[in-house]
């Protein structure tokens, strides 16, 4: 149905500039999203009519709170700003939430709403388990918090954890010793690291002793406080090694549990991931958060790639 035109004044030039891109590529993106929608551009003022006139205006609105606030509009958050706001959301409260200044000042904030349910489900919690497709930022936003914790001071130390799930077939024909064989296992955690903090200060925190890199065997034994503790890939951990992880959590510490439950390759099929939330789900202080292909941040053909899987999955 057709609504009544508006008129959206935008405040200063330079946010003309930021909205409408360079040769007006944005304004052309926003077009071809709302096709039954005349957008208009005189000057400083938007004119709008057609069919979804108050969505459009509700995106321009948006963009310029973004604009406002410094965050950079490319196709990529353009894109997911439209996907927002079609889906009743205010990206303005997702992509302006700050969680660490990374390195070279680069700002890490979530890119969908569900990654910014996840970040506060981590700040809320003990425990928080992250499960999602891949592409979901679920290892890398909780490296990020780790981080985050540590600068802080609200936690002394930072541990990474991955199950080895091929270690009784294939590491002992890899060269060098344990941390060697296990290294490949361990690197996704160590590029989010090096992504947090570059590679010289990732080094000086593993020489420190305030990041410790270990395979989840290494956990056995222990009682780790004052930790954010970081257990990756978890849907390949059997039912034993999910309960030795969780008890290993002492006084001050937090800990994400991140994996992707359609991806298990553990030997007999049997994931400590799996059925999990029935289990420790009323138990407070325990959060689970499920990611799904809206909250994909890669190349948006792995969303459209995680989505078709999913629809496979409903019909079978």
């Amino acid at each position: 149905m057709t609504e009544q035109p508006i008129t959206i004044r935008i405040p200063g030039n330079h946010l003309m500039s930021a909205l409408l891109g360079e040769h007006d590529r944005h304004l052309r993106r926003v077009e071809e999203a709302f096709p039954d929608t005349d957008v208009t551009v005189r000057g400083n003022e938007v004119h709008l009519s057609g069919t979804d006139v108050s969505t459009v205006q509700t995106l321009f609105e948006e963009l310029v709170v973004l604009a406002e606030k410094g965050q950079r509009l490319d196709e990529r958050s353009l894109d997911r700003t439209i996907d927002m706001v079609r889906a009743d959301e205010r990206p303005s409260h997702v992509l302006t939430h700050e969680i660490f200044r990374a390195d070279r000042g680069r700002l890490i904030r979530p890119k969908s709403t569900g990654q910014k349910g996840y970040v506060e489900a981590i700040d809320g919690n003990v425990i928080t388990f992250g499960i999602g497709p891949a592409g979901t930022g679920k290892s890398w936003l909780a490296v990020a918090m780790a981080c985050a914790a540590l600068q802080a001071g609200n936690v002394e130390r930072i541990i990474l954890t991955r199950p080895a799930v091929e270690a009784g077939e294939r590491l002992g024909f890899l060269p060098g010793d344990l941390m060697a064989k296990v290294d490949p296992y361990l690197r996704p955690l160590y590029d989010a690291l090096h992504d947090m903090v570059g590679s010289e200060g990732a080094e000086r925190l593993i020489e420190k002793g305030l990041v410790e890199v270990a395979p989840l065997a290494f956990m056995r034994g222990r009682t780790l406080n004052a930790s954010f503790i970081i257990l990756d890939e978890a849907q390949n951990t059997t039912p034993e090694q999910m309960k030795m992880f969780l008890t290993r959590i002492g006084f001050g510490s937090k800990v994400v549990v991140t994996g992707d439950i359609t991806q298990v390759d553990v030997q007999g099929g049997k994931s400590g991931l799996l059925d999990l939330e029935p289990v420790l789900g009323g138990i407070d202080g325990v959060r689970f958060v499920r990611l799904t292909g809206r909250d994909v941040v890669r190349h948006r053909i792995v969303q459209d790639i995680v989505d078709a899987y999913e629809k496979a999955a409903v019909n079978d």
